[in-house]
């Protein structure tokens, strides 16, 4: 920790303090004296694992909070101006009703799926990005180099392969960073190179098509999130952000390499797992409130629906066996986020079945057919059963 640039004494104190503590247990020990039989060997074994775990897990929050660490490096980071701001959605971006999921999901809200077991503690002064593979030159970007380029802001949601019909493993963010693609072409991409492999720092790869990254989509390496730095357990200091593709085949976290490749050469993590190989998000859409019960009466029902890159044009409901009834739309500005829905319905007592379906903007209605997240994403329509006094 001292040998950090700029950090003073205090960096060392969380060491100190863990090794001290340690020193501690152990004397407390030997001035119990134990007996020197197999019980006493039993419970000396036992503390000495529990000092270790205790200094492992200090060692550990001092990595990621104490002084020179990267919540520290994070927390001195100040969020750029973008370049190219996002373009506001309007004043009716968010419908504003209870139990309704905000238009813009908060950093602290936003699922969380990686293979990490704990988040890995980049120092970003030491942190690079490598472009190599299948290009006409190897390019290697620090982070300073990022932030010296053209800074792009877009409002973008992501969503887990594996969320299920009507889960919440989908969020809506703005987020700050470079064009991947822009990036790309710097290091002459071969051709041939069909795949852009994605490395995290711990090892996990992701595989996207270079197509859909050379397509005018707004894929980007992002630095920030809702205006903050970009969260530790969301990728920083940099992560993937491809709008359109589940995460598990465009958004690597803690991003340190990518290479171009082929999808003939090479099966990243979840492809050699048997999960499918990249496809556009399914249209989906969501009922998020009532979810069980409600009064007799004029009740709002409302959710949000998604289908990144084509957009939502559409959102309907059906009561029962009634007929599907054309909901009210929220604003948006692009068509790489959720969009919020809601309607007016006049419930009568009783037990009823509400469902949803969206159309997307290429004017395909979403699907009835039910299938399981994997291979390649959960299929089918959204139903909540509610009683009504």
């Amino acid at each position: 920790a001292v040998t950090r640039p700029d950090l003073g004494p205090a960096a060392a104190l969380p060491s100190l303090a863990a090794g001290l503590w340690a020193a501690g247990c152990l004397h407390w020990w030997d001035t119990r004296r134990p007996e020197r039989d197999a019980s006493g060997r039993r419970r000396f074994l036992a503390v000495a694992v529990a000092v270790g775990a205790g200094a492992v897990a200090a060692s550990l929050l001092a990595r990621r909070f104490g002084p020179g660490s990267v919540e520290a490096d994070r927390e001195a980071f100040t969020v750029p101006e973008p370049d190219l701001p996002a373009a506001e959605p309007g004043p009716g971006a968010d419908l504003d009703v209870e139990g309704l999921a905000p238009w813009r999901t908060p950093n602290a809200d936003f699922y969380r799926i990686d293979t990490a077991i704990t988040s890995p503690a980049v120092d970003v002064d030491t942190w690079r990005l490598r472009v190599h593979g299948m290009v006409g030159r190897t390019r290697t970007y620090t982070f300073d180099d990022l932030l010296g380029r053209e800074l792009v802001e877009r409002d973008i949601t992501l969503c887990c392969v594996s969320n299920p019909v009507g889960g919440d493993l989908v969020g809506n963010a703005r987020w700050l960073g470079v064009s991947l693609a822009e990036l790309l072409a710097e290091a002459e991409p071969d051709p041939g190179a069909d795949q852009l492999v994605s490395r995290s720092v711990d090892g996990f790869t992701a595989g996207t098509p270079t197509a859909m990254v050379f397509d005018g989509r707004d894929a980007l390496i992002a630095v920030g999130m809702n205006g903050e730095p970009l969260p530790v357990d969301h990728g920083w200091p940099a992560r993937l952000v491809v709008p359109g593709l589940y995460g598990y085949v465009s958004a690597t976290k803690w991003l340190t390499e990518l290479e171009l490749t082929t999808f003939d050469a090479y099966d990243p993590y979840w492809i050699e797992r048997d999960w499918g190989l990249p496809e556009p998000v399914h249209t989906a859409s969501r009922i998020d409130t009532p979810r069980s019960g409600a009064d007799a009466g004029t009740v709002t029902v409302a959710g949000v629906a998604w289908a990144q890159h084509r957009g939502i044009s559409a959102v309907e409901l059906k009561v029962d066996d009634g007929p599907w009834t054309e909901c009210e739309l929220s604003d948006v500005a692009t068509d790489d986020t959720w969009r919020q829905w809601r309607i007016d319905w006049d419930a009568s007592s009783g037990e009823h079945t509400l469902t949803v379906r969206a159309t997307d903007g290429d004017g395909r209605v979403q699907t009835d057919e039910v299938a399981p997240t994997k291979p390649s994403g959960a299929t089918g329509l959204h139903n909540v059963k509610i009683t009504v006094a």
